[in-house]
């Protein structure tokens, strides 16, 4: 019998920075390696990624990590893994690509990592474990499913699927490899959440059709699409619609867009040459504005909104929206834009143009809904569910559903990141916090330089600003020479606040009294002090908390450096 623990570092109880992490008789089988986008509240952050920092003393363990699919929110964290875990990466070819080309981007030299593709026809020994592979469908080309077999039985990660059969054969379920799972002993279901709540159920695809080809058809002038990315599936859709409507298409942020790029470059997006363009820039005698011009707005999470907007505001050297335009809305908003995808359509309604925004209930069908995890449920029949992949209401979500058809609560688990679950001889039973797990914040190319204390600094800043004290002092004489100089940033506007400043000024000089009567000067007890009194003053005075930095510059020193 085997021992078999699994955990999540990040992707349970949130959406995005997917890692989950089955641990079999001692090897370590890692799932995903995803991101996550901040929030308004953390300032200057770009992404923030599971804290993995607990694996490295497990290193040796580690048989690899198997990629489901090339979405950011489960394979973007692997630049930041990679550095400290060099171990073999397993994904299908379009998902590698997109990884390849990441890597890339952050100056590896590919030849010095494992990096393994592998089809859904794939089947990877390690010992006792068997890895294999099935197709499903899902927003972008070449998803799998990951099934790890052991000798307690299979352990199955659908990742993000639905059973929608109306794609080309890059997005279909391989319901026979699902089938043969099932044949088997299947332990446990690792199931997506993010769509548990949703009850719509077939036709999304035929109902989207229907609308944008009344869209293309009543059309008088351009037309300009804002999709992610990401989401291929739909990026194909529009084109095949342009296409029908004998149309020309010009890809935005084409060249920019590396998902985008890759999949024209391999075929998993196509675009006959000959109703392909490249819009020139803007000129007197160049507009861009032909009738026949349909203009894909490709972006991750903000660009396409960011892009719209100049294009409003006739500040975008490639278009400049007019009355005669038709602006169709292909991108709900995601954690984090949505005060800037309101102000988008505010500004998109200001230009005159026919605005589409169309329904995000048409838009959602990259996740399966209530009806197709049951049917997943129903198709693997497993002992026990652990839902993964969404917020706790989600997961709750799945747990409700699973006891709809006859699960009771002993066998659902619905974990957060951190809780170990164990199967001992084909039991389970949860150890509550059991792994360390936390969040590393990216802010720009460093990593682990952001902790609480940066962003509480941050939020200081943002709230309060900044005010800085610069004095010269004199550590032989034990006296400020010169004028005390004071500095504020998005603290108060100063010529309104020159008591206020002056009284500032006469505290630095009663602290430094005290520091400066003594045998020796403590430098940083002279600061601490100093910042202390001067906060105290302006939260009594003016209940506000800048962050306040006092810049003392010994007199000597600096003759000397001279």
């Amino acid at each position: 019998m085997s021992k078999i623990k699994f955990f999540a570092l990040g992707g349970l109880g949130e959406n995005g920075k997917n890692m989950y992490v089955v641990d079999v008789d001692h090897g370590l089988y890692i799932l995903d390696a995803g991101i996550k986008y901040p929030s308004a509240e953390l300032h200057g952050v770009d992404e923030i990624i599971p804290d993995y920092k607990v694996l490295i003393r497990a290193k040796d363990r580690i048989k690899g990590i198997f990629l489901s699919h090339g979405h950011e929110d489960h394979i973007s964290a692997l630049p930041h893994v990679l550095r400290d875990l060099n171990v073999p990466v397993y994904a299908t070819n379009f998902t590698m690509q997109i990884l390849k080309d990441l890597l890339l981007d952050e100056g590896f030299e590919l030849d010095t990592l494992t990096l393994n593709t592998i089809s859904q026809n794939s089947i990877i020994k390690f010992g006792n474990v068997r890895v294999s592979f099935f197709n499903t469908t899902h927003s972008i080309p070449e998803s799998i499913g990951i099934a790890l077999h052991t000798l307690d039985g299979i352990i199955v990660y659908t990742s993000d699927f639905t059973f929608d059969q109306s794609g080309s054969l890059q997005y279909q379920t391989d319901f026979k490899k699902i089938n043969d799972l099932a044949e088997k002993n299947v332990l446990a279901l690792l199931t997506e959440s993010l769509g548990s709540t949703l009850i719509l159920n077939g036709g999304i695809f035929q109902n989207l059709d229907h609308k944008l080809n009344s869209v293309f058809a009543n059309a008088q002038g351009r037309i300009i699409v804002s999709l992610f990315s990401s989401d291929l599936r739909k990026i194909q859709r529009v084109i095949d619609m342009a296409l029908i409507h004998n149309k020309r298409i010009a890809i935005i942020g084409r060249r920019a867009q590396r998902i985008v790029d890759i999949a024209i470059e391999y075929g998993y997006l196509h675009v006959p040459e000959s109703h392909l363009i490249n819009l020139k820039f803007i000129t007197d005698k160049n507009k861009n504005d032909d009738k026949d011009i349909v203009a894909l707005v490709t972006g991750n999470r903000h660009e396409p909104f960011f892009m719209l907007q100049r294009m409003s505001k006739k500040m975008d050297r490639l278009i400049h929206i007019n009355e005669k335009d038709t602006i169709i809305m292909m991108t709900p908003p995601v954690p984090g834009t949505e005060k800037m995808a309101a102000r988008t359509l505010d500004v998109l309604y200001r230009s005159e143009a026919i605005v589409e925004n169309i329904d995000k209930r048409l838009l959602t069908s990259a996740h399966a809904t209530g009806e197709e995890i049951k049917m997943m449920i129903n198709l693997l029949k497993p002992k026990y569910i652990v839902p993964t992949i969404g917020e706790y209401r989600h997961q709750y979500g799945v747990r409700q559903l699973a006891k709809e058809i006859g699960y009771d609560d002993n066998h659902i688990f619905v974990l957060d990141n951190g809780d170990v679950l164990n199967f001992i001889d084909e039991e389970a039973f949860i150890s509550k916090n059991e792994i360390n797990v936390g969040e590393i914040l990216i802010d720009g190319t460093a990593i682990g330089d952001v902790n609480d204390y940066v962003m509480k600094d941050r939020e200081l800043l943002a709230e309060d600003g900044a005010l800085l004290v610069v004095a010269h002092v004199s550590p032989k004489e034990r006296k400020i020479v010169g004028d005390v100089k004071i500095v504020t940033q998005g603290f108060v506007y100063v010529k309104e606040s020159e008591a206020l400043l002056e009284k500032v000024k006469e505290i630095f000089h009663e602290t430094s009294q005290k520091h400066l009567q003594g045998k020796y000067i403590n430098w940083n007890e002279y600061k601490r002090d100093v910042r202390s009194d001067i906060n105290k003053y302006i939260y009594d005075t003016i209940k506000r908390r800048p962050i306040t930095i006092p810049v003392v510059i010994s007199v000597e020193q600096e003759e000397t450096r001279k």
